[in-house]
C-alpha cells in the first residue's frame, strides 16, 4: 500500500531524510520510533504528500502523493502532532465541517468508538488535550481511510487516555464486527509515531526505528517486555 523507494528529504544544507526505503502493507500497525530530529514527522509528511522529495519515490496504492494529490488523501487518515483543531467551533460543527469535505453522511459510529459523544456540544477550546485527541483521532477516521498516519497520537495525554487510543488504534487495524466492539470498515494500514516505547510493545506488529534521517531497523517487533527498549538504546545513541 506504502512504499518509500531510496527517498530523501534536504531543506538547504540539513540532510532530515537521508536514503530510506521500507513497504507496509495492509493490516500492518508499524511504530515510527526515533529521538527528537531522527526525520519522522518528515518521513509522515513525504508519505501525505505535504514535502516534495529531494531524491526517491513514493507511491500509496500505485499513485505519487504529488500527482495524485486529491486521490491520495481521500485514501489517507492524518493526526499531526500539532492537533489543528478549530477551537472557536462546537465539536459537533468541527466535525460536521470535515464530513462535508469527505462528502460523508454518517458518522455516528466513530463518534461513540472513539468516546466523544457527551461533547459533542462542547466548544473545542474548552475541552481536555485527552478530548482534542479523540476529536482529532474522529477527524482522521471520516471517510473510512485505508491508511493511518498518526504523529504522536498519545502525547502528552494521562494513563488512562493513553490506553484509551492504543485499544482504538488496534482495533482500527484489524476490525471485528460492530456487535462484538470493533468499528466498521476495512482493515487499515497504520503508520504511527511514540516517544513511550512500551506504547509500541503494546500496540505495533512492525517496528521501524530511524536515526539522523536513516533507518536503522525494520522488522518484527522484538518479543519480551522492555525488548523495544533495549533495542532501541542499543541502535540510537543520543
Amino acid at each position: 500500500m506504502i512504499s518509500l523507494h531510496s527517498v530523501s528529504k534536504s531543506f538547504g544544507r540539513k540532510t532530515a531524510v537521508d536514503n530510506i526505503s521500507f513497504r507496509a502493507k495492509e493490516g500492518e500497525i508499524i511504530g515510527f520510533l526515533g529521538p527528537n530530529g531522527a526525520g519522522k514527522t518528515t518521513s509522515m509528511r513525504l508519505i501525505l504528500g505535504y514535502l516534495t522529495p529531494s531524491k526517491g519515490k513514493i507511491t500509496i496504492n500505485s499513485l505519487n502523493p504529488l500527482d495524485d494529490r486529491i486521490e491520495i488523501l481521500n485514501q489517507i487518515g492524518y493526526l499531526p502532532e500539532n492537533n489543528p483543531l478549530y477551537q472557536e467551533m462546537k465539536v459537533s460543527e468541527y466535525l460536521n465541517f470535515i464530513a462535508d469535505v469527505k462528502k460523508v453522511t454518517d458518522y455516528q459510529d466513530i463518534v461513540e468508538k472513539v468516546g466523544i459523544e457527551e461533547v459533542l456540544d462542547s466548544k473545542i477550546e474548552d475541552l481536555s488535550r485527552g478530548f482534542k485527541q479523540r476529536v482529532g483521532l474522529a477527524a482522521a477516521l471520516l471517510g473510512d481511510p485505508s491508511i493511518l498516519i498518526l504523529d504522536e497520537p498519545t502525547s502528552g495525554l494521562d494513563p488512562l487516555e493513553q490506553e484509551k487510543i492504543r485499544k482504538l488504534i488496534k482495533q482500527l487495524a484489524n476490525p471485528a464486527s460492530p456487535a462484538k466492539g470493533g468499528i466498521r470498515g476495512a482493515k487499515k494500514t497504520i503508520i504511527f509515531s511514540t516517544h513511550i516505547l512500551s506504547e509500541v510493545e503494546d500496540v505495533a506488529n512492525r517496528l521501524i526505528i530511524i536515526d539522523k534521517g536513516r533507518v536503522v531497523f525494520d522488522g518484527k517487533k522484538p518479543k519480551g517486555k522492555g525488548s523495544v527498549e533495549k533495542l532501541f538504546k542499543k541502535l540510537v545513541k543520543e
